[in-house]
Formats: C-alpha cells, structure tokens, sequence
C-alpha cells in the first residue's frame, strides 16, 4: 500500500506528474519527498518527477542520506527503463520491417508513439512493451512474421483470438514483451459497443498517421477501455493528447472518431476527470460538449480524482468497487450522441 497524501501533497504530486508544468519550488521534508517519489513510481510517472527534481539540482534536496541513496537508485533504474524502451524499439522496428515484406498493414501504437509525439522529453513516457495493430484478418500472417523474428507466443492461442490480443516474449530476454493487437479494446463484453481497430484509425488519419485525434482516441481507450484508470500515467498521456489538439479541425476529427468507434461515454469521462485532475480547462470544455445521459453523469461520479489518486492507498477498495462499477456501465451503454 501507498503512503497515504494529504490534499496538499496530492497537488505535489499532480504538479511533478505534468510534463508541462514547472519543477516543484516548495522546500520539501525527506518524509514527504519519499512519500512522493512511491507514489510517482506507482503511478507511471516517476521519470516526469525524476526530471523535475534534476533540474532543481540535488542542492535543493532535505539533507537526508537515505533519500539521497533511494534517489541514486530509482534514477539508476531510470536508466535501465530507457535503455529498455530503446531496446523495445529495436524489435518493434525489426517487427515491422517484417510485417511490410509480407505485405501486411501494421502499426505501432501507444508507447513509443505517445512518447515521440506528445511528449517534449520522449524520456518521461518509457514503455514496457511494443504494441502492434493489424486488422483480425491479418493476425495469423502477423504471428507468423513475430515468431519468425525470435519471439514465443506468452498467451493462450484461443483466449487470444477471443481478446484480439497476443502477448508474445523475446526468447533469449523474456523481459522483452511485444503484443499483437486485433482491437484496442480486449473486453469482449464491451467491443459490441465500442471497437478501434486498424481501419478505424486509418478512418481518423485520414491522409496522414498519428494525428492528434487519433493519438488522443488511443490515450482515451487504453486508459478507460484498456486499464479501467489503475495509474496516472494513462490521464497525462490524455492530458497531453489534448494539448496536442490544436485546431478545431482537429477538434471535429476527434468528436467525428467518437461518434464512429462509440467512446462517447468514455470521451465524456476521461477528459472530465482529467481536466479536474490537472486544472485543464480545454478538457473539460471538450468534456462538456458530450450530451451527458444518465450512463455519463453516473460514471462521472464514480471516476472522480479521488478515484484514481486511491487506487493503491488505504481506501483502495472504494476506488476498485468505483472503477468496477464503471466497467458495468460500458458494457450497459448504449450508443451516445454529440454535438459540437
């Protein structure tokens, strides 16, 4: 369990968690730096923090030898976490090389894409595994073109067809991990409402790939389609996906991509509590041009901050029945409409 923050340290923590917000000025006692820096980890966004202690200088530190020591290692860490990035991205590439000599449409998403598009230092959004989209049709082909590059399937064969989602490992470095993806969403419950394959971020794009809209329509399921809101690290890639929408071309595109892949709902529920997480009026004011129904004002109140602050504190349970309830409301929901 997390030490638990009090509300003050909570806005500590969402300030270090906002790659755009300034470093942290406060002098800060080694107890509250500590408590931060397990929540930061926890959390997914300690490499955001680690920068932002960095560039205040070690000088501005409590004079503390064992915050010091926890500090050198969780930045040694660090380290280790890019170079694995680095090397994920390798095998993605190698990957995809694959796949196009065999003719069959792929592309990464998530991960390395988020981290090279939304971000301004790629090094605050690491990732521990590569993502690779392919329409269902094309799954076998693709398996085949991923066992042949040196990985071994990690996941039940049927299961994988019925989630559209195959885990494969790196023989020679099972931390290596590359998943295969049919769809985004992987609940089977939920995909007769809401589905984002292939084609439909093709739909997005339209001429290009990785438009905002699409990038902010991943962000979107992987946090509440994907994860059902276990870290922060999900609402500063929706944070920054929002930040990257800069036009209100880009702003049509992304309600047009609702409307077609149905996430109204959780459109409507991401950017609202993100927008309250992080002060971000833009979010809340795309938020609220979603027609709110009784599925959304519901689910407004159970993803709230407090939930995704105590997924791992001593009200973890409340924050677990609350993400639970919002994942029976996904599967009840009916389509939702917009308006601009």
């Amino acid at each position: 369990m997390l030490p638990s923050l009090t509300s003050a340290e909570e806005k500590l923590l969402l300030r270090y968690a906002d790659p755009e917000a300034a470093a942290v000025g406060e002098d800060l006692s080694a107890k509250t730096l500590s408590a931060l820096l397990d929540n930061a980890e926890f959390h997914g966004i300690l490499p955001i923090m680690l920068r932002k202690l960095q560039e205040r200088g070690d000088a501005q530190l409590p004079p503390d030898q064992g915050l010091r020591d926890r500090l050198e290692d969780l930045r040694q860490k660090a380290t280790i976490a890019t170079g694995q990035s680095m090397l994920l991205q390798y095998h993605g590439d190698r990957i995809m090389k694959g796949l196009a000599a065999d003719n069959v449409p792929a592309r990464i998403v998530k991960g390395p894409v988020f981290a090279r598009k939304l971000y301004r230092n790629a090094a605050d959004r690491p990732f521990t595994d590569i993502d690779i989209l392919v329409e269902p049709a094309n799954l076998a082909r693709a398996n085949q073109v991923i066992a042949a590059c040196g990985f071994e399937l990690g996941s039940n064969e049927a299961e994988s067809y019925e989630l559209q989602e195959f885990k494969w490992l790196e023989k020679e470095n099972s931390s290596l991990l590359v998943e295969l993806h049919g769809d985004l969403v992987h609940d089977t419950g939920m995909r007769r409402r809401l589905s984002l394959g292939f084609q439909e971020l093709r739909a997005i794009d339209g001429e290009a790939t990785d438009t905002p809209a699409a990038l902010l329509t991943i962000a979107i399921v992987h946090a509440a389609g994907g994860h059902k809101f276990h870290r922060l690290q999900l609402c500063v890639d929706v944070l920054q996906g929002v930040r990257a929408l800069q036009s209100p071309e880009a702003e049509t595109r992304l309600f047009d991509a609702a409307r077609m892949t149905g996430i109204e709902l959780e459109l409507a529920v991401v950017l609202n509590v993100t927008g309250q997480l992080f002060d971000e009026r833009r979010a809340l004011e795309l938020a609220g041009r979603i027609k709110p129904d009784l599925s959304i004002r519901l689910a407004r109140r159970l993803i709230t901050t407090n939930t995704l602050l105590n997924v791992n504190s001593r009200d973890k349970l409340g924050s677990r029945l609350r993400r639970d309830a919002f994942r029976w409301i996904q599967r009840l929901a009916k389509a939702k409409s917009y308006h601009h």
